[in-house]
């Protein structure tokens, strides 16, 4: 009779022990969760803490709470200046609302897939409004909040909030990349010439301006010693002048000698009578 009181209230507590597991369930910090009877959400989200279910005939299933991450597959779009470039983005977003989330979504592997398609068609209407160079740096951080915006209020219907979209790296496809160095190369030689014809011109007009101003300068100082020598040759005419009238006759002689010096040339004799002009002054 003891055995079998021992064995029934073995049997009774492990039946409690069960129905306890099957009534109790715990959500953590980082999860929310929903109670699924019969395969039907009910309308109550179960934050962290320990909570109560009916055993045997409802299921609790648990969503993230935290940010999630989506690494999207590199994908192609064309710009507004028909450039085509390779976009390779992520997104981080969260479950806002797990009943309409599993009410529309049910995985998380599904609601990525959605997202992927939302985001991808979103980043391509943006980046086909503007220019390549739009795209890379002047533009890109306004096209990503927009994207964000817009994606997040057609993601809401799901539950699901977009908190973030931005582009990790643009590359441009294999095929382009020639015939856009080629293209980038062929623009910066025609800079160059440019460039170049432009400092020839500058050039030119410099030496041209040193140029007039050499010739302004020596023309200047051609006048400026023209009236030097002038003053010069009046004041040694005066000084000559004053020195002849003092001694007539020296100076006389002193001219006849020079006369001599000048029409004469080296080794030559000449003979001169008493009475020859050239030595009438020292008689």
């Amino acid at each position: 009779m003891r055995n079998i009181r021992s064995a029934f209230l073995a049997v009774a507590g492990a039946a409690v022990l069960i129905l306890l597991q099957q009534s109790l369930f715990v959500v953590n910090q980082t999860q929310q969760a929903l109670v699924i009877q019969l395969g039907s959400p009910m309308d109550k989200v179960y934050r962290p803490g320990l909570n109560f279910k009916l055993p045997f005939i409802q299921n609790a299933v648990y969503f993230e709470a935290r940010i999630l991450d989506y690494d999207a597959r590199p994908a192609e779009a064309l710009t507004s200046d028909l450039k085509s470039i390779v976009l390779d983005n992520y997104a981080r977003w969260r479950i806002t609302d797990p009943l309409r989330f599993y009410r529309t979504m049910r995985t998380e592997a599904n609601a990525q897939a959605r997202i992927d398609a939302v985001i991808y068609s979103q980043i391509r209407a943006h980046v086909g409004r503007h220019t390549l160079t739009q795209v890379v740096a002047d533009e890109r951080t306004a096209i990503m909040e927009s994207v964000t915006e817009k994606a997040s209020l057609q993601m809401k219907e799901f539950g699901i909030e977009i908190v973030d979209v931005r582009i990790k790296r643009t590359d441009l496809p294999a095929e382009n990349q020639r015939a856009i160095f080629d293209r980038m190369r062929a623009e910066r030689e025609r800079q160059a010439t440019q460039y170049r014809s432009e400092g020839e011109e500058q050039s030119t007009k410099i030496r041209s301006g040193a140029d007039k101003e050499k010739a302004l300068i020596l023309a200047e100082a051609g006048k400026q010693a023209q009236i030097l020598r002038g003053e010069g040759d009046a004041e040694a005419a005066r000084i000559y002048a004053e020195a002849f009238s003092k001694s007539p006759e020296f100076f006389s002689f002193q001219r006849g000698l020079e006369a001599l010096r000048k029409s004469l040339g080296e080794n030559t004799r000449m003979i001169l009578t008493p009475d020859s002009p050239l030595l009438a002054p020292i008689k």
